[in-house]
């Protein structure tokens, strides 16, 4: 599952998502991990917004004193799990990307492998969001099935959505969302294996869906 990514500025997504600033707002990390604050575009009275929220929706597991971050979620759990934020169109969002890691190798010698969108500076990742008590608002993206080119990779990836579909994917029903459960071509994605060792940031980077 995606547990990092790297966020555009302010400055790239105003311009590439042609989203206006809901408010100010402090810069967060260029490289986020769930917990951080980020940025994600939201649909409010016909027009895209940019606003700041927490990567991960709290989840308390039975043991635990503290919730822990749900950073992605399965796009065939939409209909169970997800299904109350996801059957909210306002409740959906998309999540300004330009490329996100998986650790790729041998357990406990894993390296970072990045991939993003060949030819875009900036791309459009599916994603949920909900105001919680624990963190305020929060959201999580939406997760695929790879495409089988990239499966030595990682056999899930993020739902990516082209401009053409950002406004379905922020406004259909539900059931006309099945079209997105898909992977982006493996020809149009740019993979950049690294050498650098990966490392995990604190408490359930690997949270994934229910």
């Amino acid at each position: 599952m995606c547990n990092r990514y790297d966020s555009p500025t302010l400055e790239e997504i105003v311009e590439d998502f042609d989203a206006k600033p809901a408010h100010a707002f402090n810069a967060g990390p260029a490289t986020v991990h769930p917990r951080d604050p980020a940025y994600v575009v939201i649909q409010r009275e016909g027009g895209l917004v940019v606003e700041h929220m927490t990567w991960g929706f709290p989840v308390l597991l039975k043991g635990h004193t503290k919730p822990r971050p749900v950073n992605n979620a399965r796009f065939d759990k939409l209909n169970a799990f997800w299904r109350r934020w996801a059957q909210v169109p306002e409740q959906r969002c998309v999540i300004p990307c330009k490329r996100f890691a998986e650790a790729v190798g041998e357990t406990g010698r894993m390296t970072e492998t990045w991939l993003s969108v060949k030819g875009e500076r900036t791309f459009a990742w599916a994603g949920l969001w909900r105001s919680s008590a624990e963190w305020g608002d929060c959201y999580t993206g939406v997760m695929t099935d790879a495409a089988p080119e990239l499966m030595e990779i990682h056999d899930r990836c993020p739902v990516i959505l082209a401009r053409s579909e950002w406004r379905t994917w922020l406004e259909a029903p539900l059931e006309d969302l099945r079209r997105f459960d898909r992977p982006w071509p493996a020809k149009d994605m740019q993979v950049q294996p690294t050498d650098r060792r990966w490392s995990r940031r604190g408490g359930g980077e690997r949270g994934g869906a229910s």
